[in-house]
């Protein structure tokens, strides 16, 4: 227990484009997180914001981008930048500083406003950065290489584009009982092969949007929390932040090219295998204790990639689970039961936090019509760009 930190409240600004600031999705999402906690901001005593380097100066700086939007009231501060992973880099700022003694609560906040279509370069010439790289040298779109892991999924592992529909099918299905999703309509399998080719074989529906959206949690010390009124919290129990192995030779975003492994043996399992594996080893628990997974669905390929990578089932298994209804509603271990990033797209510094909200409302019991039943044990995952892990287990 004295590892553990209390979620005390949630809180999310609708994902979709609002085509406003991200600073007021962020503030709508802490006021709303504080409220669920009870708390009033002056209460707070440290901020972490997830950064999007996108807003430019308040951006790089979100901690104090929100503090001063809320109010300045003293409170300590951290920004984060993890790419994808940064909320989950937040949250483990946060859990630190209480841990250590050094806070009562901490405010955790992302938000973005994305560009429309999918996510560029930053400008400049930078032939030292793997990003630009990929995109200026060959022309690699995240789109590109959605498509590439889905090819290498269905050459290796019998996937098939029916496969990656019928996750589309799923999430929607979950999405469309989400007020907080940006596309609440359910889709047939059958309208996810008559949209668009985008990068073959994936479609315009296997692919996720970028959007606009905020989330924020309020965490405490475990008997802050109750001292504050809240005898069973839901409870933060581990958080993976790793990074890859050397050699890596699982070609991954953004790199163009596997290490080599002529002198060196690569560690068993890939990176993002590790990310999970590390996330269960800090916890005490396993795959078979979970009740429900938050994965980074990217593109619908990539949502069957996660269900062997967090060990729910064996390699190349992934759509047999999803064939079986295993990670289906009412399944074995519902995966995305918010809808995942097929019903919200990417609001890239907000969505590890959104996937811990969606953890807590499922471990509360207040999840509504998507409510997962009896969910105790929950775990999410996704990774940032350039060898962010990030994992997060929440238990009730």
């Amino acid at each position: 227990m004295t590892e553990d930190v209390a979620v005390l409240g949630v809180g999310m600004h609708p994902w979709g484009k609002w085509g406003r600031g991200f600073v007021e999705y962020g503030v709508a999402a802490a006021r709303a997180a504080l409220a669920d906690a009870g708390l009033d901001w002056r209460d707070v005593d440290a901020v972490v914001g997830a950064d999007t380097v996108r807003g430019g100066y308040p951006g790089y700086v979100a901690g104090a981008t929100f503090a001063r939007a809320l109010g300045w009231q003293g409170a300590r501060v951290t920004s984060v930048y993890a790419a994808c992973a940064s909320g989950a880099q937040a949250i483990d700022a946060a859990r630190t500083r209480i841990l250590a003694g050094l806070a009562d609560t901490v405010l955790v906040v992302g938000a973005d406003a994305a560009p429309k279509g999918f996510f560029r370069p930053a400008g400049g010439d930078r032939p030292d950065d793997p990003d630009w790289l990929r995109f200026r040298v060959l022309g690699a779109t995240n789109p590109a290489y959605f498509g590439l892991y889905a090819r290498r999924r269905m050459a290796v592992h019998g996937d098939t584009p029916e496969d990656f529909a019928q996750v589309k099918v799923k999430n929607a299905a979950m999405g469309a009982l989400n007020p907080n999703a940006r596309y609440r309509e359910r889709v047939t399998a059958e309208e996810v092969a008559a949209s668009a080719v985008v990068a073959d074989p994936l479609r315009l529906l296997d692919i996720c949007a970028t959007s606009d959206g905020g989330a924020a949690l309020v965490l405490s010390g475990v008997e802050f929390a109750r001292r504050h009124g809240s005898a069973d919290p839901v409870r933060i129990r581990a958080v993976s932040t790793v990074t890859p192995r050397y050699p890596s030779t699982v070609l991954d975003l953004p790199d163009i090219a596997t290490d080599s492994s002529a002198a060196v043996e690569p560690a068993g399992g890939s990176f993002r295998a590790s990310i999970a594996a590390a996330a269960y080893e800090e916890a005490g628990v396993g795959p078979e204790d979970l009740s429900l997974a938050e994965v980074y669905d990217l593109s619908t390929a990539l949502e069957l990639q996660w269900y062997e990578d967090l060990a729910l089932c064996g390699e190349g298994e992934g759509a047999k689970l999803l064939r079986e209804g295993v990670t289906a509603p009412g399944g074995r271990i519902p995966v995305n039961p918010s809808g995942g990033l097929a019903s919200f797209g990417e609001a890239v510094p907000a969505q590890a936090i959104a996937q811990v909200c969606e953890l807590t409302w499922q471990l509360r019991g207040q999840a509504g019509a998507r409510q997962v039943d009896g969910a105790r044990v929950g775990i999410t995952a996704n990774q940032g760009l350039f060898g962010h892990g990030s994992a997060v287990v929440a238990v009730r």
